[in-house]
């Protein structure tokens, strides 16, 4: 019986369970799997907003000129991603030039007028090409 109660004390001492009335309560490792179960979560949204930017951006026709990581006739949104990363009103700005185009800004080709992308569409793109900056450049 000491051994038994010997061996529930080292165990509560290693996962810091502390007694509750007459249940054992061992909270070090439900904290832990809540924080990876809160970063497995963040981590799917991230994805999933990555897999859905790229998506309306497919949809609209934006890969015709631009890529992600590579220059086509645009830049890669990973450089306008860098280039107003951490920029009050970055997301506004981009997502009026993706509406109403814009030359000048990267070299000699303009960027033509976009009426078809919708202003809640333009700024969900703005969102997404802004948040490349925060990933690691992975080609």
């Amino acid at each position: 019986m000491q051994a038994a109660a010997a061996r529930t004390s080292a165990v509560a001492r290693v996962f810091g369970a502390h007694r509750a009335g007459a249940v054992r309560v061992a909270w070090r490792p439900l904290a832990v799997g809540a924080a990876l179960a809160w970063m497995a979560v963040a981590h799917a949204a991230s994805a999933t907003a990555q897999s859905t930017g790229l998506d309306l951006a497919k949809s609209v026709n934006c890969l015709a000129c631009h890529q992600v990581r590579d220059r086509r006739v645009g830049p890669p949104f990973a450089a306008v991603a860098q280039r107003f990363a951490g920029q009050p009103g970055a997301a506004d700005y981009l997502a009026q030039s993706i509406r109403n185009g814009g030359k000048g800004r990267w070299g000699a080709v303009p960027m033509p007028a976009q009426p078809q992308v919708s202003a809640q569409q333009a700024h969900e793109l703005a969102e997404w090409i802004l948040s490349l900056a925060k990933q690691p450049q992975v080609r």
